[in-house]
C-alpha cells in the first residue's frame, strides 16, 4: 500500500552554491510551482525558468510531470541551478532510463563552485590590505 502511494510522487534534492532544491514531481500536465508560486511569478528573467525546464525538455516530459519545489537560500540564479539539479535526480527516479541523456547533458553533475572563506589578515578572501611604502 505505501509503495502504490510513493509510486506516484518522486523526489529529489539539488543543491548549487548556497541554494538547496527540494524537488516533488507527480504526474500531471507540466505545471511549475515554486514557492507555493508559478514559475512565471517566481522567476522575472526568462534564462531562468529555461534552466529549470531543461531537464524537461531534454527527456520530452515537459507535459507529463507537475513539479512542486521548496527553494531556500543563494540568489535567483543559484536556486534555478539548484532546481535543475533536482528535477534531473527526482527524474532519475521516476524512470533510470533518462540517466544517459541527463548525464550527457551535464545536470545530474552537482556544481562544486562555492564562495572561498575570508582568511585573517586580508581584507575579503583573496583581497589584501592597501600596501604602500612609506
Amino acid at each position: 500500500m505505501a509503495k502504490a502511494a510513493n509510486a506516484s510522487r518522486y523526489y529529489g534534492t539539488g543543491r548549487r552554491k548556497t541554494s538547496v532544491a527540494r524537488v516533488y514531481l507527480t504526474p500531471g500536465t507540466g505545471n511549475v510551482t515554486i514557492n507555493k508560486r508559478n514559475i512565471d511569478d517566481y522567476f522575472g528573467l526568462e534564462t531562468l525558468k529555461v534552466i529549470v525546464r531543461q531537464p524537461l525538455v531534454a527527456t520530452d516530459t515537459v507535459d507529463k510531470f507537475d513539479v512542486l519545489v521548496n527553494v531556500y537560500g543563494g540568489g535567483y540564479t543559484g536556486q534555478a541551478g539548484a532546481i535543475r539539479h533536482g528535477i534531473s535526480r527526482a527524474l532519475l527516479q521516476a524512470d533510470a532510463d533518462y540517466r544517459p541523456v541527463l548525464k550527457k547533458e551535464g545536470f545530474l553533475t552537482r556544481d562544486p563552485r562555492m564562495k572561498e572563506r575570508k582568511k585573517y589578515g586580508l581584507k575579503a578572501a583573496r583581497r589584501a590590505p592597501q600596501f604602500s611604502k612609506r
